[in-house]
């Protein structure tokens, strides 16, 4: 009985611990006036600092884990298009696949399933310790690029705006990005990032690749050949926005009436389950009480 508190009370620290350990990832996303205008570090409150800890137990756990370098490389993209840009980010997600596989093990453990098939339990384990938290980092990279390919219509359209008012390419990049802040944060966060690039050295066209290969948005890789091959042979950049903006509002409806003819396909499931047996009761049931009650008797001569 002890050791069956004991494993209880591990899982759950572990647990606590992966948990903290994500979101500790997802409050420190990069923050750009943050880091320009505040470079010093404020103290954090109490849960700030076991969030700090539990990170630092995650990342020495992921540090003694064997990747190789292209892996490394594979993951950090990912963390990036799911907007987390920590370098000690591909360590805490490795740091939470160790702790969700630990947790997993010590569930098997404190049911017995362990003991009574060891084997099962540790293949279960390390396949539920390797796919929770990556499918985790894919919803979350699907959820961005959502938020991005949402947001483009109307940032291209600021865009053309400002380039038909007289401002160049970058600049009207970089009012776009302080007009959608509120609106559309993630590409906000991207095009201001963009023009930190620029603002370093970085040349327009290496700025915009690189824009293309954190986000991973079709549209926005689309519109980035459109731009780069427009400042190449020097041809008019509104009429270029103007001209992908409308195909992207066109895109943005096409999507949506998409969405609106699933939607009837979606419901089948949901009105078999739920809906269908509520109104079968309803109608049928009265007369399958009176069959039974009056008409049987009758057939049967009684």
């Amino acid at each position: 009985m002890e050791a069956f508190q004991i494993s209880i009370a591990v899982g759950l620290l572990i647990f606590l611990g992966g948990l903290l350990a994500l979101v500790g990832i997802s409050k420190k996303r990069l923050n750009l006036d943050r880091r320009l205008n505040q470079p010093g570090e404020q103290a954090g409150t109490t849960m700030e600092g076991v969030t700090r800890q539990v990170e630092r137990a995650l990342v020495s756990i992921g540090e003694k884990l064997p990747r190789s370098p292209a892996e490394m490389t594979r993951q950090e993209r990912k963390m990036v298009q799911a907007g987390y840009r920590r370098k000690d980010a591909v360590l805490l997600l490795n740091g939470a696949h160790v702790a969700v596989l630990t947790l997993s093990l010590l569930i098997f453990l404190a049911s017995g399933f362990f003991y009574r098939q060891p084997v099962i339990s540790i293949v279960f384990s390390i396949f539920i310790g390797a796919v929770i938290p990556d499918l985790w980092l894919r919803r979350a990279i699907l959820r961005r690029q959502e938020e991005i390919q949402f947001a483009l219509p109307d940032a291209m359209d600021l865009a053309v705006i400002a380039v038909e008012a007289g401002l160049g390419l970058d600049q009207a990049l970089m009012r776009v990005g302080d007009e959608i802040i509120t609106a559309h944060p993630a590409l906000a966060d991207e095009l201001r990032l963009r023009n930190l690039e620029v603002n370093m050295g970085r040349s327009r066209s290496d700025a915009l690749r690189n824009l293309a290969e954190r986000t991973g948005v079709e549209d926005l890789k689309a519109l980035i050949a459109i731009l780069i091959q427009t400042d190449k042979f020097g041809t008019s950049v509104g009429q270029a926005l103007r001209t992908f903006s409308d195909s992207l509002r066109v895109k943005r409806r096409q999507r949506a009436e998409e969405q609106a003819a699933k939607l009837a396909i979606k419901m089948v499931v949901p009105m078999v389950l739920f809906i269908f047996p509520g109104v079968f009761i309803v109608i049928v049931g009265p007369a399958f009480i009176a069959i039974i009650r009056d008409l049987l008797p009758t057939l049967s001569g009684n």
